[in-house]
This record gives structure tokens, sequence and C-alpha cells, in this order.
């Protein structure tokens, strides 16, 4: 069979794709091994977003004496909650598959790799071996759990993100390895249901080592409160799994002290490999970088027809990245003139509880580059909205170029702020400067109205501090 364009991966990098390929009048194919919407959809940014939205009601109603509400005592269904989680992704993937019948996209299921001659060889699960041909082929394979070296991944005692959203039995002790947006996102779940959580970071500066140091300190300083266990520029030696749980060697990288944790289950959250192995990139000689497949500024590779999109290419490894990969790919293939992607003006967000948000250049990353800084920053303390919701943990942390007034970066933490980042997204994509964010009147009583205060505080016409 033949096609404009063959698709490997129907994640959000590979579905996207397809979809607008196919409104460019494309014949699309898409083949995918699993589950339609890839990782993300069924394993990773729907199905534990289900999961934290159980953890934040439970809070709240542990909590409901604050608001003036009084309620039995409440039980977390660890059962229930993996149930709702998984009915929530099936959803959301049976959703990707109307998609795909409503835009006539083909859907071939097996594993795919490349042949010469823009081929692709499908592998069905029975084993039969088709193959197809294609104008363009792209590549949109994902990414992965990444193996660390004394953390072998059984399944069972050591254990990666899709089997921390679907263990059989709750653990009353937990070490989670590695403290980005995985590691905190199931820290703050498993912790808020009750398991015993301790976190083992590698970097110094602790929780969210990548976001503003701030919004480090700030999220370290709440989990405490909480009453997690957080251990900075931390290694992880060895795991012992022969008794019947866990004992885990930790070993602090600044005084080479070494400590024994006790728990049942360890979860390796360090990060994403991609999934690049066995899908043709040697034998067509498609040149790559420590497994990632690089590619130009519309994502195609050293090899014309080949593109790759998504985790597998330098980049972000975040959903939103590999749609707009996707979009910004078959625009070209299909002969438009798209604008290359801004990957310094990509949003990231952490939906633990305060929420994280952030975008643009770190202050420590802008003063390194030798800006000369207005910094203003407003806690949401402060916030009307804030404290009536009973959510006055965070702030909002924005950061200028006090030359020209550019809008470096935005760092958020606090509640729902992974839904204010994106006026701070379009606000640096127009260009606007921090004195046209203090003139632009926010709504009251709401919390983006922090974003306003925090650009009046960095240029010393704060209101209410």
């Amino acid at each position: 069979m033949n096609f404009d364009i063959i698709i490997i991966g129907s994640g959000p990098g590979g579905y996207v794709a397809a979809i607008r390929a196919s409104q460019l009048g494309k014949k699309v194919a898409v083949v995918e091994r699993e589950s339609l919407g890839g990782i993300c959809l069924n394993w990773g940014c729907i199905p534990t977003k289900a999961l934290l939205k159980s953890a934040q009601v439970f809070d709240y109603i542990n909590h409901a004496d604050d608001y003036g509400i009084t309620v039995g005592n409440a039980k977390a269904d660890f059962d229930k909650m993996i149930g709702r989680s998984r009915n929530v992704a099936d959803g959301m993937s049976k959703g990707v598959s109307f998609l795909m019948r409503k835009n006539k996209i083909t859907i071939i299921n097996g594993n795919g790799k490349l042949l010469r001659g823009k081929k692709v060889e499908v592998i069905a699960e029975e084993g039969k071996r088709t193959e197809y041909s294609a104008e363009s082929i792209i590549l949109a394979t994902g990414g992965r759990a990444k193996a660390l070296p004394n953390l072998p991944i059984d399944g069972k005692k050591i254990i990666e993100y899709r089997k921390a959203m679907s263990l059989e039995k709750q653990p009353k002790k937990m070490v989670v390895v590695g403290a980005g947006a995985i590691g905190v996102e199931f820290a703050y779940f498993y912790h808020s249901i009750g398991t015993e959580v301790t976190i083992v970071e590698f970097m110094e500066q602790g929780l969210v080592p990548r976001e503003d140091a701030d919004i480090s300190k700030e999220l370290g300083k709440i989990y405490k409160k909480k009453g997690m266990t957080i251990m900075a520029n931390s290694s992880v030696e060895s795991v012992d799994t022969s008794g019947r749980g866990c004992t885990v060697k930790v070993k602090n990288r600044k005084d080479g002290k070494e400590e024994e944790i006790k728990c049942d289950v360890v979860l390796s959250a360090a990060g994403v490999s991609p999934n690049t192995e066995n899908i043709g990139l040697e034998e067509l000689g498609i040149k790559t970088d420590r497994g990632m497949v690089l590619v130009d500024s519309f994502y195609q590779t050293n090899v014309p027809g080949i593109y790759a999109i998504g985790d597998i290419v330098p980049g972000p490894a975040l959903a939103h990245v590999a749609s707009a990969e996707g979009i910004v790919c078959v625009e070209k293939i299909a002969g438009m003139s798209p604008e290359p992607i801004d990957y310094s003006n990509i949003p990231s967000c952490t939906y633990c509880a305060p929420e994280v948000a952030s975008v643009g250049m770190t202050e420590q990353a802008a003063r390194d580059a030798g800006y000369e800084l207005k910094v203003g920053k407003f806690p949401f303390s402060a916030s009307g909205k804030a404290k009536a919701a009973g959510v006055p943990e965070g702030f909002v942390k924005l950061i200028f170029d006090a030359k020209y007034g550019e809008f470096l970066g935005a760092h958020f933490i606090g509640a729902n702020v992974t839904e204010m980042i994106a006026e701070v997204v379009v606000a640096r994509k127009l260009e606007t400067t921090g004195h046209e964010i203090v003139k632009s009147i926010h709504p009251h009583p709401t919390m983006s109205e922090a974003i306003m205060e925090a650009a009046a505080a960095a240029y010393d016409e704060v209101i209410h501090l």
C-alpha cells in the first residue's frame, strides 16, 4: 500500500501530525504497536492527572473543616483511584481512535521499521510482516523511563511510572528516585493517600532541579511541611530486594555519608530515554547523537524524506512540544512555509500540589547571559482570591531585561498556575514588555492578578505588598 505520509507512533506527536496532514489533503497511515495516543494518553499526561485529581479531592475532604464543612472520616480507596485513572485513559484513547476515523487515517497495528526506498516494514503481533511505502516517513516513537545502573527495574519492587499507575496494592513506604516532574507528581499522589515517601535527587538544587532556584526552594519547604523526606545532592548506590521489601543505600554526594532506607517499593523517575532502537536508523545511516535523532528546523533527518519529532529528537520531552513539532513538520512536507518553533518560549508544567509552571530563562540563566535584570515577585499570601480559596502557598516571579523591558522569564508555584502560564507564553510571543504587563488590567479577584502585581513589583510600582 502506498501513502503520502506514514507516521510511526501515535502519541501526541504522531496522531496530531497525522490529523494535520489529513487536513492538508494527504493520504496518511499511522503505525502503532500498542494503544492509540501513545504513552501520554495511556500512561503519562492524562492518567497521572486523574490520579492527582483524586489526591487533591482527598486533600480537600481532609481539610473540609477549614472551609466550615464537617464530614466523616474519609478513606482513600486505592483500587478505585487506579480504576478511575485507567478509565479516563481508555476514554481518551478511544477519542483518538474516533479522530483517526473522522480524518480517514489508516491505522496499522504492529512494530514499524524503516527500510530503504522510503518503505516501512510492519511486524504484527502474530509475526506477519508487511511492507508499506510513502513519499515521507515521520518517526514519532516517543520515549520510556530512563534506566539507571544501580536501579534495575524489575516491575515488582523497583518500578517505573507505568507500574506506579497500576500497582495492585498501595505501598506503605516508597522511595522515589528523581525529583523532576514525574517524581514530584507521584510523590504527592502517594503521600496524599497515606504512603510514607522519601525523595532522592542527584542534583544539589533539590526538587524540580531544572526550575528556578526559588521555585525549588519553595516546593522543598512545602513538601517537608507535608511530611515527606527529601534527600538532595544524593545518589542511590544500591537496592537490595532479597527480603520482603527493599533496602535502598543512599550516598550524600557532599560529605560521602551513606544511609539505608527501608521501603516496600522504589519508583525510578530519573528521566526519559528515546525509543530509537530497532527502527532502522543504522541501516539507513540516519545520524544520531546519544540516542537522539538529529534533524533540521523542520524535522528532516540527513536522509531525504525521513523525519523525526517528539521525544526522540533534541529538545524538551513534552507532549505539547511533540504536537507542535508534528504540525510544523507536516506543514513543511505539504509545501507550506511554517515558522520554526521557538524553543526558548516553551512552557513547562508540573502538576503536583502546589503546581509549578514556567517559561523562559531562570534568574540565574539570565544573569549568566549578561542581562541586567528587574525581578518582581508576588506571593499568593497577598492574593485575595488565593486566601479565599484556602491556597495561599506559593508565588509568581517575573524576570525582565532592565534596559529594554524584554520579558525574559516567568516562574510560578501555587494552585492552578499551570492554567496561568499561557498568558506569559502569548505575551512573550508578542514581544510584550514589563511596562505593558503592569498596565494590562487583570480581573479582581483572580489568581492571575499576581502576574500584574509581580510585574509591578519589578518596577517598584506594586500596590498590594
